[in-house]
């Protein structure tokens, strides 16, 4: 893409948020927008696979913090009447040549960051040394999977089917037709950028022969059009460790998109979501549950049956110990790969009848007359008159 491709674009349009939206609220939009683009949810629409590469552009730029960064600055620089090309629409200018260095050779205006800034986009670094044909590390690719409790827990192997950009299987990457090669560029023998002089101004802009990639492809691939890369779906078989939980991210390294001109791929993001257990919670590493008990075993005591995730566990209840107590039993959370095991925490709760036998009202009557000297409730009121300070 050139530079004035990039700048012209308005990514926050793309994915429907303002320019000072946070990086939280790119990312959520991004996703909801990719869900309902992907192509595996709109078989054969055209419109809708352009759009969801259109997004996916645009995160990748804005969901990058130096890239992000680079395009706000760009906006707001060439938003004031300066753009890639010139002046009034001239040839663009050498910002890197007028503040990069004053006269007599000396440093120029804040240590090369305008020639920093500008030489990003313009495909241009330091020396003048075209980026178009710089090797470039693919981008990184995020997508979802939804796990049970259980193999949250335990780990679990599951497959994901993915539309993404990928290399070119018919050109492998050149963009030229098998049996052939791109040539170098003519217009501006490989630099990418084509140089021009107007009074004390050096001006230069990408190669409009090129495009700024420094190289001629006569023969363009049939299958990717020239551009080395095409959208594909594959299937990949990821191993999701024992212990991940809810909205945590697992990187897969180099299975994102491919690289540039013999560059390393980008890495594959995989956003795990936990369906809740209608029995079991978790609380880091241990693991919750919540038993009901009549008061007469807290009152008396007794002995509890209560599962885990793969047995069952035995435990003595006490006499006289109260509604909300925790029990924890010791090894019977979520097992790590680094070999720690968390607990199982069991809470136990008084359940109260909805309704009463007459027996069993006679027998609560007969108890709260017994028992009508204990008052459970102090006088609450002095206890906050005390607290006061």
């Amino acid at each position: 893409m050139s530079a004035r491709d990039w700048i012209d674009k308005d990514f926050y349009r793309e994915l429907g948020v303002t320019s000072g939206a946070s990086d939280a609220e790119i990312k959520k939009a991004y996703r909801k927008l990719a869900r309902e683009l992907h192509p595996d949810a709109n078989p054969g629409n055209a419109d809708a696979e352009a759009r969801f590469k259109a997004v996916s552009e645009a995160y990748g730029v804005l969901g990058d913090p130096d890239k992000h960064k680079q395009y706000d600055e760009a906006r707001s620089m060439f938003g004031s009447g300066i753009r890639p090309g010139g002046f009034g629409g001239g040839a663009g200018a050498d910002f890197g040549d007028m503040f990069g260095q004053g006269s007599g050779g000396q440093p120029g205006f804040g240590g090369g960051g305008f020639s920093d800034l500008l030489g990003n986009l313009f495909n241009r670094g330091r020396g003048g040394a075209a980026t178009g044909t710089r090797p470039r590390r693919g981008a990184d690719v995020e997508t979802e999977v939804r796990l049970a409790f259980v193999e949250a827990v335990t780990g679990a192997t599951v497959p994901l089917r993915l539309s993404s950009p990928s290399t070119c299987d018919t050109c492998h990457g050149s963009g030229a037709r098998p049996g052939t090669a791109p040539k170098v560029c003519g217009g501006c023998g490989g630099a990418g950028l084509v140089s021009r002089s107007q009074g004390a101004f050096a001006f230069s802009e990408p190669c409009r022969d090129c495009r700024g990639t420094g190289r001629i492809i006569e023969d363009p691939c049939q299958d990717c059009g020239g551009e080395g890369v095409s959208t594909k779906t594959r299937t990949l078989t990821v191993r999701i460790p024992a212990g991940v939980e809810d909205d945590q991210r697992i990187r897969l390294a180099s299975q994102g998109e491919p690289g540039r001109n013999g560059a390393s791929a980008g890495d594959l993001y995989v956003r795990v979501h936990v369906t809740p257990h209608q029995v079991f919670g978790r609380t880091g590493d241990d693991l919750t549950l919540k038993v009901p008990v009549t008061f007469a075993e807290l009152a008396l005591g007794t002995t509890l049956t209560v599962p885990t995730l793969d047995s069952t566990v035995t435990l003595r209840v006490a006499a006289g110990t109260t509604s909300g107590r925790v029990l924890r039993v010791r090894g019977k959370g979520v097992a790590k790969r680094d070999g720690k095991v968390g607990d199982l925490l069991v809470t136990l709760q008084v359940a109260v009848p909805a309704s009463l036998s007459d027996e069993a009202r006679a027998a609560l009557e007969v108890f709260a007359t017994a028992t009508a000297d204990h008052d459970p409730r102090p006088d609450l009121t002095a206890l906050v008159e005390k607290a006061k300070p």
